[in-house]
């Protein structure tokens, strides 16, 4: 009889665990499932650099001129302008992304990259003229689709280099993405000291950063609000929610961020897609999609790679062509 009871007992125990177990995995799951969230898709667009030429991204490396590799045009607007930009909100961008560098006269000048030769008739960094010699400048003058025998956008980019000034004139009530494209935190500086800081709460609400590291932490300090984005920042704050995420629990290293995430990874997030992108709204943190592993801003670029989005996810998605896919 007593060793009747004594099975009984130890029965009884690992069904308790067993329930226990079986219990704790559901509430993880109904924490995480997204099988009460709209199948039907709803993303939101962030257009790369306005509406930019496109060109072959397996071809790209950190020091590629990518304006002598561009496809065949299919549009007339260049990268980081205004009319490009405008073009993109006019096709129903929700969130336009520009570059900037710092100019000799410390203004900040809207252009990607850090040599001058591979877009522009001159040659040097952006650093080494101020901003009025560089609007003199033609910044379609290097593009070519054909190795150099034409170059169809040559005397077209005369004086369409912006500064950040005039891209938050020329856009009021629109949200847009900064990328530093200096790692001098000095133009971290300037960006906060002569334009941020000078922003109402409302319009600085509108404004998104990232780049380099340093230069983000030191945006930190002037502004807890302001969403930011580095790849130490994110790396940091993905790890601990991945530890922690299950439980719903968002940890404060999200909070009022900007995530860059390819897509073949954040399905290993919790709560992915709609739960997670819920959670972090809540906390002013926004979700952006990419396609490849995000090193060359590979984006949604045609109607075949929509398909690759998940249903109902309501984030946003990067793209270099929204003239192709803003069929929503």
């Amino acid at each position: 009889m007593k060793n009747r009871s004594v099975k009984k007992t130890k029965t009884g125990k690992r069904r308790t665990v067993l329930l226990i177990i079986i219990s704790v995995l559901l509430l993880v799951w109904l924490n995480n499932t997204n099988v009460f969230y709209s199948k039907q898709r709803d993303y939101k667009l962030l257009a790369h650099r306005g509406l930019a030429q496109s060109y072959d991204v397996s071809k790209v490396d950190w020091d590629t001129n990518t304006a002598e590799i561009i496809d065949e045009p299919e549009h007339p607007y260049l990268e980081n302008t205004i009319p490009s930009m405008q073009a993109a909100f006019d096709l129903g961008a929700d969130v336009v992304e520009l570059d900037v560098r710092l100019t000799k006269d410390k203004k900040l000048a809207v252009f990607h990259d850090f040599a001058l030769e591979y877009r522009t008739n001159a040659s040097g960094l952006v650093g080494d003229y101020t901003m009025a010699e560089l609007k003199d400048l033609d910044i379609g003058y290097g593009y070519t689709a054909d190795k150099g025998q034409t170059f169809p956008f040559r005397g077209k980019g005369l004086g369409l280099m912006p500064e950040l000034a005039e891209v938050f004139s020329a856009f009021p009530g629109k949200e847009l993405l900064i990328n530093v494209k200096d790692g001098d935190v000095e133009t971290y500086q300037v960006l906060w000291t002569d334009y941020l800081s000078r922003m109402t709460k409302d319009q600085l609400s509108l404004i998104t950063v990232y780049g380099d590291d340093n230069g983000i932490d030191y945006l930190r300090e002037q502004s807890p609000d302001l969403r930011l984005l580095s790849m130490r920042m994110m790396k940091k704050a993905l790890l601990k929610y991945e530890l922690l995420g299950f439980t719903g629990y968002i940890p404060k290293e999200l909070h009022n961020m900007e995530l860059h995430l390819p897509l073949k990874y954040a399905k290993f997030l919790w709560g992915w897609p709609n739960k997670f992108v819920k959670r972090m709204e809540s906390v002013n943190t926004r979700v952006v999609i990419v396609l490849g592993d995000g090193k060359w801003s590979e984006g949604f670029d045609t109607e075949e790679s929509l398909e690759a989005i998940p249903k109902g996810y309501k984030g946003y998605i990067w793209t270099n062509r929204i003239d192709k896919v803003n069929n929503r």
